[in-house]
C-alpha cells in the first residue's frame, strides 16, 4: 500500500528472565523477532505488543524484557493480558503520557488513523473483562476521533471465535462492548491478542483479526483438546506487518524463525 503507515503487531511473548515456558524459550523467540523486525522492518513508525508481555507478572521479567525490547530499532508500546501487572508494566515500558491513571489505556495517533490500545486485564482472572470507566474512556475517544478511522488494540476478544478451550477466558461484557462499538461508524479494524491462534472475520460489520504468539502457538481445535492434555502447536510463531491507509487495513503474518531450530530460516 503506497503512502500508508507501517506498524509492526507482536503478541503474548511470555518473556521470562530465566527458564522455559511451555518447553519454549522466550529470550530466544523475542531476540529472533526483534532481529527479524530490524533487519526486513526498519521502515515501521512503531510496533504494538497486544498482551502477555511477561507470563509471570514479575519485576524481574519486566526488566528483561525490557531490556531485550531495548533492541528495537522501532518505537513500542505494549498492553496488559492476563498475564500481566499494569503497575509493573507501567514502571518498565514506555507508555504515552496520555494514559489512564488506573489502566494501560491510551491513544497513538499516526497519519493514517488513531490507535486505541485497551486495558480488559482482570487482576486475579484468565478471562478479561472492561468496566465502566474504560467504557467511559473509550467512549470519549471515539467521539473526539469521530471523523478518523480508529484501531482498537486489546488483548481478550469479546465474541466466541469457535475455539473451545479459548472461548471460555474472553471478556465478560464483550456483548457489551460489541453493542457499544455499533453505536460509532469510525472503528476500521479490531487487533487482539490471548488466543495464540490466526483467525481473520468481522463481527457486527468490523473487521477484526488475532495475531499469532511470539513464544508458541495454541494447536487448532481439531483433533479436540483441553488443558489437561494442552501441548502447544508445532507452528512456526509470526509477526504482524500492518499497512494502514485511511479505513483500508492490509495485516500480513510474517513468519521470523522456524519452528525446530527458533532461528530465522
Amino acid at each position: 500500500m503506497s503512502s500508508s503507515t507501517k506498524l509492526i503487531w507482536l503478541s503474548d511473548l511470555h518473556f521470562t528472565a530465566n527458564g522455559l515456558v511451555q518447553n519454549h524459550n522466550p529470550r530466544e523467540r523475542l531476540a529472533a523477532a526483534i532481529n527479524h523486525i530490524n533487519a526486513h522492518h526498519d521502515d515501521a513508525s512503531l510496533c504494538v505488543i497486544s498482551g502477555d508481555i511477561v507470563d509471570r507478572g514479575a519485576a524481574e521479567d519486566y526488566a528483561a524484557v525490557s531490556r531485550a525490547l531495548s533492541d528495537l530499532h522501532c518505537p513500542y508500546h505494549a498492553l496488559p493480558g492476563n498475564h500481566d501487572n499494569r503497575v509493573l508494566l507501567k514502571e518498565h515500558l514506555p507508555i504515552p503520557e496520555n494514559c489512564m491513571d488506573d489502566f494501560v489505556q491510551y491513544s497513538v495517533m499516526t497519519d493514517d488513523a488513531v490507535l486505541l490500545c485497551l486495558d480488559t486485564h482482570h487482576t486475579g482472572y484468565d478471562d478479561g473483562e472492561f468496566c465502566e470507566k474504560r467504557f467511559a474512556w473509550l467512549g470519549a475517544k471515539l467521539e473526539e476521533y469521530s471523523d478518523k478511522p480508529v484501531i482498537l488494540f486489546f488483548h481478550h476478544p469479546p465474541m466466541s471465535l469457535g475455539l473451545p478451550m479459548q472461548d471460555t477466558d474472553l471478556m465478560k461484557e464483550g456483548a457489551e462492548f460489541l453493542d457499544f462499538l455499533e453505536g460509532h461508524n469510525n472503528v476500521a479494524h479490531i487487533c487482539m491478542g490471548h488466543v495464540h491462534r490466526p483467525i481473520s472475520g468481522s463481527v457486527r460489520g468490523i473487521g477484526f483479526t488475532t495475531m499469532r504468539a511470539v513464544l508458541y502457538q495454541a494447536p487448532p481445535p481439531r483433533p479436540s483438546w483441553d488443558w489437561s492434555t494442552f501441548e502447544p502447536g508445532r507452528e512456526a510463531p509470526n509477526i504482524g506487518v500492518m499497512y494502514i491507509k485511511g479505513r483500508d487495513v492490509l495485516i500480513q503474518y510474517d513468519q521470523f524463525c522456524d519452528y525446530e531450530t527458533g532461528v530465522e530460516g
